[in-house]
């Protein structure tokens, strides 16, 4: 999996005896080996997990240190076979002081130790009672356990097989910092942070540090794993949790359960080829990268994994949980409908002219006109809804378009097309039989024009209703319905269109919620071919390019993140495993492939709209993107699959 950038990472809150190192040693070496079993590559325990956080004044006594070397060369040879990187959080004497640090050991080997920054001495905190700061260090070497180990603030670990698997260690207090030591080591290379801590718990304290984990992995553009102290720890004058998480630029992966009373660990998979990719795309990532001394150490970090802990979504543009998806309906409906606002009340024009098919995007689009009118206070009469039927529109989407614009106050009006389609056919000697390409666009392009001239006509502007996944496919008519004054929909994909049509119903009178329950029971259809002989569609979009379920994962990973086509094929097989064969994905994909590389043109001259989400493709925005590049380089690469 490191191939795709994938490495599995974990964390073990042990069950915990304070000062009784053997017991806690124990423990750990029986978490590390359960680790290894779930394939997990490196594993990170609390803040001084040999000996116990809450030891005191211990720390102050001889036995108590020697028990923890002692105990380390026991864990290192213990452990010697395992395929494992481990942090072990344990104090070290070192240059006349002790230091709080974390152990890098793999196959009976310290790689390194990393000593805490910064010592908490305030309210419930006092370590500089026993502790020294690992910026007072003096020497960068130790000899421990008969071995001579770098030690320092400033080590990364990076994969001799995947440079982009580079890791940093920040201890407890450092993060909660106002410049934690992890931003320095992300900006000089680290995709992984890793933190043994032992925070203990107050009330909203857990809120406060989960968030600050969120913001410093999104911040740094890293994976963040946490591992604090359990409730075995002492509990005279404060209760830890074991608190554990793990996160990857802004978002939680894997939280444990706390208060456990048992040994308990979590883990999951990191993707830092998507990390690195989205360094690279943020330029102010870099911009002023601190010059810091770091000494790099090579590590091979253990490649397990055959199948993924971790899963993707199938909707990547939908959130899955309920309230957050209203939310983000809601806020959607306002950007775009604000984006029209502006438009409105800069050209000093109250009238939009919009083609109503009867389908989802003319929809949406139809709705956040509405929304934008109503804020502006502007009558619903102002808004020229224009059903255009042709050669194959059917009852059902006809009667839901007019439906909609009258029961929503605005103005219908119905200019059916057949007859000056047939005059165009017979100027540019088109048989009426013929069903090719010409034979649709001539419709859109009809349509268009239609939209334009009344626009003139009425002092109004065209909203264009093509969405996002058209916009990647180039399915929509050159200078047809790919053309119009603003264009509301253009950073909406579809799987999303849906959404948000579904969650604007919900806020609308019973009358227009009935004529939206229908559109939404409509199939996806440009309707430019003519119905069967039930007046039902046959144009059935999907089936001719691919499901837009599919298109919109693939245009998700391959611009969002800039997966290779190999990747975005093996995730579509982890996310889509019961739904598509592998046959199925990968044709779809070629298909993907081709049409966004081969349609750039129509991208390069795309009228004004709002961006909405992460992906946009406007090509005065996120998308420069020369209208000739070859795509042959993603294409071998899939069709060698």
């Amino acid at each position: 999996m490191k191939e795709y950038g994938f490495i599995r990472i974990g964390t073990i809150t042990p069950k915990l005896k304070v000062a009784d190192v053997e017991f806690n040693t124990n423990e750990l070496i029986k978490e590390i080996k359960n680790a290894t079993t779930n394939k997990v590559s490196i594993v990170l325990t609390p803040e001084l997990s040999l000996s116990g956080y809450t030891c005191a004044d211990l720390f102050q006594q001889n036995i108590l240190l020697e028990e923890c070397i002692n105990n380390l060369n026991k864990l290192l040879e213990e452990t010697k076979n395992l395929d494992i990187i481990s942090i072990i959080g344990m104090p070290i004497k070192h240059e006349n002081k002790l230091y709080n640090t974390a152990v890098v050991i793999k196959a009976g080997k310290i790689l390194g130790i990393i000593p805490k920054s910064y010592i908490p001495n305030y309210k419930e905190f006092y370590e500089q009672r026993w502790f020294a700061s690992g910026f007072e260090l003096q020497k960068n070497e130790i000899n421990l356990c008969n071995q001579t180990v770098p030690i320092s603030t400033n080590l990364l670990f990076k994969d001799s097989e995947n440079e982009d698997i580079c890791f940093g260690i920040e201890i407890c207090e450092d993060l909660w910092s106002p410049y934690p030591p992890s931003t320095n080591h992300a900006l000089n290379g680290a995709t992984i942070i890793f933190n043994p801590s032992a925070s203990n718990e107050i009330v909203g304290k857990y809120d406060y540090r989960k968030n600050l984990i969120k913001n410093q992995s999104a911040k740094t553009i890293s994976a963040y794993c946490y591992s604090s102290s359990g409730i075995n720890e002492s509990t005279t004058d404060l209760v830890f949790s074991g608190h554990c998480l793990i996160a990857e630029n802004g978002t939680i992966l894997k939280e444990n359960k706390r208060f456990m009373t048992e040994s308990n660990s979590i883990y999951t998979d990191i993707d830092v080829q998507k990390l690195m990719n989205y360094r690279l795309q943020n330029t102010s990532y870099m911009a002023n990268t601190p010059k810091e001394n770091y000494q790099e150490i090579k590590v091979t970090c253990p490649d397990h994994i055959t199948t993924l802990e971790r899963n993707y979504s199938e909707y990547p543009f939908v959130p899955t949980n309920p309230i957050t998806k209203s939310q983000r309906c809601e806020e959607i409906i306002a950007i775009q409908a604000s984006g029209l606002i502006k438009r409105l009340i800069h050209t000093n024009i109250e009238k939009t002219v919009i083609g109503i098919s009867g389908g989802l995007d003319s929809t949406l689009a139809f709705l956040v006109i509405l929304e934008a009118y109503k804020r502006l206070g502007i009558t619903p009469k102002n808004i020229i809804g224009v059903t255009m039927p042709g050669f194959g529109t059917t009852n059902k989407t006809y009667e839901n378009a007019c439906k909609l614009v009258k029961e929503s106050g605005a103005t219908l009006k119905e200019i059916p097309i057949k007859e000056a389609c047939l005059v165009h056919f017979k100027d540019i000697e088109l048989p009426e039989t013929d069903r090719s390409i010409t034979y649709e666009n001539s419709q859109a392009r009809e349509r268009t024009q239609i939209l334009m001239d009344i626009a003139n006509k009425e002092n109004a502007l065209v909203i264009g209703t093509g969405d996002l996944s058209e916009l990647a496919l180039g399915w929509c008519t050159y200078n047809g319905d790919h053309m119009s004054m603003y264009a509301v929909n253009t950073s909406i994909p579809k799987t999303l269109v849906r959404s948000l049509v579904e969650w604007k119903k919900t806020t609308l009178p019973k009358n227009i919620e009935t004529v939206l329950e229908s559109i939404l029971d409509t199939p996806i259809s440009p309707e430019l071919l003519p119905p069967d002989e039930y007046g039902k569609i046959t144009q059935i979009t999907e089936d001719k390019i691919g499901p837009y379920v599919l298109h919109d994962f693939f245009l998700y990973h391959f611009f969002r993140y800039g997966a290779t086509p190999e990747k975005i094929f093996f995730l579509a097989k982890h996310t889509f495993k019961n739904k598509f064969s592998d046959e199925e994905i990968k044709k779809w994909l070629i298909v993907f492939l081709k049409r966004f590389f081969t349609q750039q043109f129509k991208r390069s001259c795309l009228p004004d709209g709002p961006k909405v989400g992460t992906v946009s493709l406007s090509p005065r925005g996120d998308l420069r993107m020369p209208s000739d590049a070859s795509a042959n380089i993603w294409l071998k690469k899939i069709k060698k699959l």
